[in-house]
């Protein structure tokens, strides 16, 4: 996993997880690999390291939001029905997801992504056909889902996006949430019983309400926990400076995370989405989606980009380049907007603060 591109929870917070898994004392629901506790702990850290084969190890805050939700989430998923994270995009549901898998069931890559080309047949199971029409149907020619493998071994299965997909293959899973049973009519006998530890994390956007829409009987198998934006500044601008650095770690980018830089690119993307600035005036907003996910990806483009083609740090021309293409990815015409917030806000705070004067100058690129 070392050279991969990005690893997956359990292979990056490894460490992590055998210490808790060590040390862990908590009643553990049947097949969990850690308890209740312990899986909170996972996600939302704790205040002292873990003393693991003669070592400390930290065990790091990886969700920043409400953390009752966090115990929410963990008692849903030890009960019997599934846990539904809704929210807009880039408020970490999917990171939330990958964490709760990797810490309960040990691996987060038993997923199904959800897209229009969904069928039931991927969700369930399909066969593989040369063996089909040679020895007939039979397990060894069935071709498990990730679905079908979360029953046979008790484990999580993610369902990412899961408005996107049909109607009638979203209802395919009423049955298996109500009866934990999988109906498989081509063998004989052909019934998977899901065993303990199974269960479902599904995720959607609330811009993707109504593509398609779920039914009534499958909202009632859910638990439903909605992942709101950071509301706090000080807490965006640290998860954007902590995952910048890893980004730009893992791409081999030998440079310092500028925390000045990383706060006013904090404070324009959060004075955007909420539609006023910190004086008060009100703003226009875009329509395209500000998450603390697309801050964190235009300050790596644009430390890359300083890192590359001039001596490092982030210049502040590199920065407002990269923020063109997030504001204007849904309309154009919203670059108009952002033009209107150099010239009101940008320029109030430029007459009093070095920082904030450099950023107006930049208002060139906007057109």
């Amino acid at each position: 996993m070392q050279e991969t591109i990005k690893p997956p929870a359990e292979a990056l917070y490894a460490e992590q997880l055998e210490a808790l898994r060590a040390t862990d004392s908590g009643a553990r629901p049947p097949h969990w690999l850690l308890s209740p506790r312990a899986v909170r702990d996972f996600i939302i850290g704790r205040d002292e390291p873990i003393l693991h084969e003669g070592r400390e190890v930290p065990v790091t805050r990886k969700f920043y939001g409400n953390d009752v939700l966090i115990e929410r989430a963990v008692v849903t998923l030890a009960g019997n029905r599934g846990l539904m994270l809704v929210g807009e995009p880039g408020t970490a549901k999917t990171m939330l997801s990958e964490l709760l898998a990797a810490a309960i069931s040990g691996t987060s890559l038993n997923t199904i992504q959800g897209t229009a080309g969904t069928t039931e047949d991927m969700i369930k199971y399909s066969w593989n056909y040369a063996m089909l029409l040679d020895k007939g149907p039979s397990e060894t020619a069935l071709v498990p889902s990730p679905l079908y493998h979360g029953m046979k071994h008790g484990v999580l299965t993610r369902f990412e996006e899961i408005t996107r997909c049909p109607a009638e293959v979203q209802d395919s899973l009423i049955s298996i949430m109500s009866d934990k049973v999988m109906s498989i009519p081509e063998l004989e006998g052909g019934v998977l019983f899901a065993k303990p530890g199974f269960n479902i994390i599904a995720t959607a956007n609330i811009h993707d309400k109504g593509v398609n829409e779920m039914s009534g009987a499958l909202k009632r198998r859910f638990n439903f926990e909605t992942i709101k934006p950071i509301a706090s500044l000080n807490m965006e601008a640290e998860i954007i400076a902590s995952q910048a650095a890893t980004l730009l770690r893992h791409s081999g980018v030998e440079t310092e995370v500028d925390g000045a830089v990383v706060e006013l690119l904090a404070t324009t993307f959060m004075e955007l989405r909420r539609g006023i600035s910190r004086e008060g005036y009100k703003l226009d907003v875009p329509q395209a989606t500000l998450s603390t996910a697309e801050a964190v990806s235009v300050y790596v483009q644009s430390a890359m980009t300083s890192y590359y083609y001039e001596e490092g740090g982030v210049g502040l021309d590199r920065l407002v380049q990269n923020m063109l293409g997030t504001i204007a990815k849904e309309n154009a015409k919203d670059l108009a907007i952002l033009k209107n917030y150099f010239a009101k806000v940008v320029k109030e705070r430029a007459s009093s603060d070095e920082l904030w004067k450099a950023y107006y100058e930049e208002k060139r690129w906007i057109g």
